[in-house]
């Protein structure tokens, strides 16, 4: 009689284990499917650079302070043409502007890791920069120009030879002076800003500074703290544009913005109020 007990109670285990075994089975199976259509989702989502800048509602707008594109003025305002013109376009792209200052030369690398989505300050549309992210169309024209006491003597780009000049890290004119065959065999110092070559031209600490032509124009001359300072040469012309992760699709977005912006008259009233010339 033991051994019949024994021999059911064995085969009602057996059986007790087998069931357990097949819902472990079951559930591990209904986990992985929704595991795997979950990533399917965030694969298929990730694919669109629009579609996560929506999702958070917000644009990351990497910039610098850099009049007269994005500064605060006299009374306190965050303002500027980029910060200007950066709202009327995620107005258009339903999400709000999130300005975020970064520093210039490692831009590149906050727009990877995703600490901004896109780079929105007076930015020259380089060869290099075009080739590491999606950007718009160009929207404005600059140039690079060389900034020095107004009493200075200067004729061309020869007399800076052996001189300090100074340059932002990273920016347009730290490219002009390496590829300009003078400027190249001066003392180059770089600084984090623009404005801070400004203050070292002024200061005495540096003969010269390249920047660009739109943050000159704005930030000396008469009536400016930089009375004593003026341009004296032009050394090329360029554009500005927007810089996106490379292959995000948000730069076409910008774009259309762009032209809706441009065909209802704003982005003109823009350039004329803080003195910019449109892109073609």
């Amino acid at each position: 009689m033991k051994r019949l007990v024994s021999a059911f109670l064995a085969g009602a285990m057996a059986l007790s284990l087998a069931a357990c075994g097949g819902a472990a089975s079951t559930s591990t199976a209904a986990s992985a499917s929704a595991s795997a259509s979950g990533s399917a989702a965030a694969s298929q989502s990730a694919g669109s650079d629009l579609d996560y800048i929506k999702g958070k509602g917000k644009l990351v707008i990497g910039y610098t302070v850099y009049e007269p594109m994005n500064y605060t003025d006299a009374d306190g305002n965050f303002t500027g043409f980029d910060t200007e013109l950066a709202t009327a376009v995620c107005e258009k792209l339903g999400v709000e502007p999130d300005f975020v200052e970064v520093n210039w030369d490692t831009k590149i690398v906050e727009l990877d890791a995703k600490s901004i989505d896109c780079i929105w300050n007076g930015m020259t549309l380089t060869d290099d920069i075009m080739a590491n992210t999606a950007c718009t169309k160009a929207y404005a024209k600059n140039a690079q120009v060389v900034v020095m006491k107004a009493d200075a003597d200067y004729s061309s780009t020869a007399d800076l030879v052996g001189k300090t000049i100074v340059a932002e890290a990273g920016s347009a004119g730290e490219s002009a002076i390496s590829e300009d065959e003078s400027l190249s065999q001066a003392d180059y110092v770089s600084k984090s800003v623009q404005t801070d070559c400004l203050m070292e031209v002024a200061a005495g600490t540096a003969d010269a500074a390249v920047l660009d032509l739109t943050l000159a124009t704005a930030m000396i001359g008469e009536g400016t703290d930089y009375a004593n300072l003026a341009i004296k040469d032009e050394l090329n012309a360029e554009e500005y544009g927007v810089a996106f992760r490379k292959d995000s699709d948000a730069a076409d977005a910008v774009n259309a913005a762009f032209d809706e912006l441009k065909a209802d008259g704003t982005m003109q009233a823009l350039a004329d109020k803080y003195s910019l010339t449109l892109g073609d």
